[in-house]
Formats: C-alpha cells, structure tokens, sequence
C-alpha cells in the first residue's frame, strides 16, 4: 500500500514536471519511479532497497545538474534567448502600439460574477465576460448599465481589464490603454509565413534558426530571441576572442595559485600551530586551543565580511594601524595585487584552523621512540621534524589536502562576499575581475550581469569539469602509486 502511495505521488510530480515544460526531468522521475516501484514492490530486490535512495539523489542532484549544465554549454542560452521559438513568434506579435486617436473612456458594470464594459462615447455595451483570463467580447448598442462600479473599483481589475480585447461592430478589435480608456491597439508585427514576420512600417523580418533570432533584410538582430543549439560556437569564442580568451586564461592561472597558495599556507600555519601546542611546557594550553580554533566556530560568511570591514581602504582598522606606524594606506579593493594577498590572507585565516585540527591529531601518531633515537644521535629539533615527523603525517594529510584544493578551487563564497572579483580586467567583454576565480567567474557571467550568457557560462563549467576530473585523477594515480612504493619497501 506504501508503495503505491509513493509512487503515485512520483507519477504526479512527473506529470507536474512535463505539464511545466521540463519533460526531462519529467523522464527522469519516471524512470525513477518505475525503479521504485519495481524494487519496493518485490522481495527479489530486497538488497536494492538500501542503495537506491542514494542512487536516486546522485542521478536527481548531481547527475541531472551537471548534464544539463553540460547541455546549457552548447546553446545561445542567455537573457536575450530565452524563450522557446513558437513563445517568440507570439511575444513579437503580441505587441502593439495604442492609436491614440480612437482612445475612449470606459467603464465597469458588474452582471452577475462577470462583467460588462460600457464605452459612454460610442454608447457600447460589451457581452459579459469573467475577467479572470484572456478572452475576446463582442460590442453592441445599448443604454448605460444602471449599476456602474466605482473608479476604485474599475481599478481593482486592471490585471482583468489587460487581458480583454473587445470587438466593435464594425469588427476592430480594441484592448486597454490605461486606467481610464480603451483604444485601437495596431500591432507591430504580424506573421505573414511560416517564418517571417512584418512590421507595422512595412520591414520584412525573417527567422534565423542558427542564431535563435529574426532579423531584418540588413541582418539586425530583433530580440527577444529563441534558444538554438550553437554546437561548439561557445567553445571557440572562449578560445578565439581575445576578450574572452585573455581573461579566462589570467582567470584560469589565478585560480591555481589561489587554491594553491591557500592550501600550502593553511597547512603551514596549522602544522605549525599544532607543533607548538605539542610542547610539553607550554602553559594554558586549553585556552589557546580555543582561541584558535574560533575562527573554525564562527559561520565563515561572516567572518568575511567582518575582514571586508577591516581591510577597507578608508576606515579599515587595519590601514589606520599601518598609516599610524609606517604612514602607508594601501589600496586593498583597487590595486590587483594587493586583492590577491587579501584574499588569500582572509582565506588562510579561515582555514587554518581544520588544518591543526587535523595535525595535532596525526602528530599523536608519530612513534616517540622514533624521535628519541634521532635525538640520541644528534639530530635537532627542526631535523628531527622534518626527517621524521613531517614524512609520517603527510600520506594521512595528502587525501584532505587534495580535498582543500578542489574546495578552494570552487570557493565562491570568498571571492563573492570579499571582493566581488574586483578589481575588475580592462579591456574584456565579458565580466571579469583580477581576483576572479573559475567559480566566481562562471557566476558573474551567467547572474550577474545585465547580458546574462547562460550558455557561454556553461561551456565554461564544462571546462572547469574537465579540469578538476584531469587533476582528482592524477591525484588518485599519484597516492596509488605512492601506496604501491611504500608497499614494496615494507616487503
């Protein structure tokens, strides 16, 4: 009985999906549900049972979004081209210009739950109509209605009154022109072929099926268009146009030394932090270990935008602090360079903390006998770190120092909050900031800017997919191999 509780509910959001233009992850809930069904509904599967609902997320939350980004990459997805062709065809036609010469007032009447439209001038009485949806209402000669409605109440209807066109007997159609009139309503375009269009002063628009838009007889481009499949047209703007290619390439680089530098520095520091904390003589040890990890307790948006106070360039704590020493103000949100140090100066700050976490954990690890030995032979204290200590926590601390690059190889959160991407890179023609990464890059292209490129950005994350895939990979082949070598000097 639960079964068939659950699974109709699937059926119904499936249905729901298709009826709301996305059929896809219609197919997708299917399919799904079909599983379910066939699982649940039989004890041959019973092991199933355990790995499906994860099965289900992956291909829901994971496999359908990177799919369709995927997808998104090879069209001309953006704000322009939004919209299907036929939805095109009828937004251009839909529109109209209000001859201002035939413009009359009206009034409301109500006939029941519907309502009638009375042009006082013409002396016209509309059909009844509900006002609830699009609709047409033919006009005849009669006297005024006896119970008119009030302006405030004629008012109320706007939304109603907009999507009325009226019919006069002479066969115009009039529409809304207002608060207060109805008018003659001579559309800007009528579809005159299959694809073609005119327009009311006589031009000829025809439809461009490669680039999803009409166009004139000189090749302009007539918005709002309509998505297409552009092939591999996104993949050679970013490699051919030099306002695309210069700053996804400084971008590209950028994002490496970011992630790199931040991980390098938050391993640093925290090893460093945890090897201190170590020292047997050290007094109020419980009370250092809490201060520095809180910057690890406080939420990390917040901490950024408390460092965004203290780095500003005017009232910043920290430019007062340094024009009272050394009598320097720098420029942290506008010169390049000093961004980046910013960055990676905030970013280290945020993630330090996991890093000691982790090393005074692993530090508990490594054999005091080793040391010991080292010590009796004469070795020094940096000696015995690195000779010893160092070489036995690092293959624990590889797979999440892996991890910590792939998180700041992504880390939007930080650039956005920060610093937005700027300073922004003269010359693009694309949004793009000097301390953009990969992630804050593809968002600013693709939301935050007023010529959105859907597409552009998902040919991008296509790239940035492939990338962290090449590098994981390599990673993985690395500690195998490295496992492998570790293995044949234990034998």
């Amino acid at each position: 009985m639960a079964v068939a509780i659950v699974a109709l509910i699937l059926l119904w959001g499936a249905f729901t999906l298709y009826a709301a233009g996305q059929p896809l992850l219609g197919a997708i809930i299917l399919g799904l549900t079909t599983g379910f069904v066939v699982i649940f509904g039989s004890d041959r599967f019973y092991g199933s049972r355990f790995i499906f609902p994860g099965i289900a997320a992956v291909l829901v939350f994971i496999a359908f979004p990177v799919i369709y980004t995927i997808y998104i990459g090879f069209t001309n997805y953006s704000s322009s081209n939004l919209l299907t062709y036929p939805r095109a065809v009828e937004v251009l036609t839909a529109r109209g210009t209000v001859d201002q010469s035939t413009e009359q007032p009206f009034a409301v009447a109500r006939d029941g739950d519907e309502y009638r439209i009375w042009l006082p001038e013409s002396g016209l009485l509309s059909d009844p109509v509900p006002l609830t949806e699009e609709g047409t209402a033919a006009l005849s000669p009669a006297d005024a209605p006896e119970a008119l409605l009030d302006r405030r109440e004629a008012v109320a209807l706007r939304e109603g009154l907009a999507r009325l066109t009226l019919e006069t007997p002479e066969g115009q159609l009039i529409r809304n022109a207002g608060l207060r009139s109805f008018a003659l309503v001579v559309p800007d375009y009528v579809q005159t072929g299959p694809d073609q269009l005119t327009r009311s002063d006589g031009t000829v628009l025809t439809a461009d099926h490669r680039a999803g838009f009409f166009r004139t007889e000189d090749g302009v481009a007539v918005p709002p268009g309509w998505r297409v499949n552009v092939g591999l047209a996104n993949f050679e703007r970013i490699f051919t146009s030099q306002g695309i290619r210069g700053p996804t390439v400084e971008i590209f680089v950028w994002t490496f030394v970011f992630a790199g530098l931040s991980v390098l520095l938050c391993f640093s520091v925290g090893l460093l932090l945890a090897v201190i904390l170590q020292w047997q003589h050290l007094r109020y040890k419980p009370v250092y270990r809490v201060l520095l990890i809180l910057p690890y307790a406080v939420p990390s948006f917040i901490s950024i935008l408390v460092f965004r106070g203290l780095f500003n360039q005017n009232f910043g704590e920290i430019n007062l602090i340094l024009d009272a020493l050394f009598g320097l103000r720098p420029n942290w949100f506008t010169d390049a360079t000093l961004a980046r140090t910013m960055v990676v100066i905030v970013n280290t700050w945020l993630g330090y903390p996991y890093m000691m976490l982790l090393a005074m954990g692993f530090l508990q690890s490594v054999p005091e006998d080793h040391k010991k030995a080292a010590v009796l032979e004469g070795a020094s204290s940096i000696r015995v770190f690195f000779t010893i200590t160092l070489p036995q926590i690092i293959p624990p601390f590889l797979p999440l120092l892996i991890a910590a690059f792939a998180f700041n190889f992504n880390n939007l959160v930080l650039i956005f909050l920060l610093t937005r991407g700027l300073p922004d890179i003269p010359g693009t023609v694309i949004p793009a900031g000097r301390t953009d990464i990969l992630a804050s890059f593809t968002y600013r292209l693709a939301f935050d800017n007023a010529g959105q490129q859907f597409g552009l950005a998902g040919a991008i994350t296509l790239l940035i997919f492939v990338v962290v895939a090449v590098i994981s990979y390599a990673n993985f082949v690395a500690m195998r191999r490295a496992a492998a070598r570790r293995a044949g000097r234990t034998l």
